[in-house]
């Protein structure tokens, strides 16, 4: 199978099994693009989901955009973004559908609370694996290398930017910007 259409097939299922998108969406996409098929590493994966947030759109079209162009080119990006995108509109039209028709069921509520819980979970993962990332440089915690491998500019940089974006509550764009600045001249 080319790896174009693996793409297409990847990003497929992932747009087709990404309850609550944006965030939530990053631990399915990892687990296939780092993981199952080892198409890009774990650093690059995470620099790729920087960038995401980053740019205009929708953070799970940006993620599968950059992912694809990092693995195919263009061809990549067009096929990995049509894929992601072309599942939610298919679970959308019929999701659409059955609210229609069942639109007052207590039971359909009841089932859409807990993919509420489900979906806040798999957020806290991402942001998880994102700090472990930054912090000590790997993709889960090894207790062997917490130690040794920790990076404290970037958590003092992280530190400072959250105590300044609660307390002053300045714009998130313009502390990305700065925190941007500050980490280019840091590591140098």
């Amino acid at each position: 199978m080319s790896i174009l259409l693996r793409l297409f097939l990847v990003f497929l299922k992932i747009g087709l099994f990404s309850i609550g998108g944006g965030y939530a969406i990053i631990p399915l996409i990892r687990e296939q693009v780092v993981r199952e098929y080892e198409w890009i590493n774990a650093q690059t994966f995470t620099d790729i989901i920087i960038i995401s947030q980053m740019t205009p759109g929708p953070l799970a079209v940006n993620t599968s955009t950059f992912v694809g162009l990092q693995i195919a080119g263009l061809p990549g990006a067009i096929l990995a973004t049509l894929g992601c995108v072309l599942g939610g509109i298919l679970i959308a039209l019929a999701l659409y559908r059955f609210f229609q028709k069942k639109q007052n069921s207590i039971y359909i509520f009841e089932i859409l609370k807990g993919l509420k819980a489900a979906s806040l979970g798999l957020i806290v993962s991402a942001a998880a694996t994102m700090i472990i990332n930054a912090l000590w440089g790997v993709e889960s915690l090894n207790p062997d290398l917490l130690s040794a491998a920790f990076n404290i500019k970037a958590a003092a940089l992280f530190i400072i930017s959250l105590m300044v974006l609660r307390k002053w509550k300045l714009n998130p764009i313009l502390i990305i910007a700065v925190g941007g600045l500050a980490g280019i001249l840091m590591y140098l």
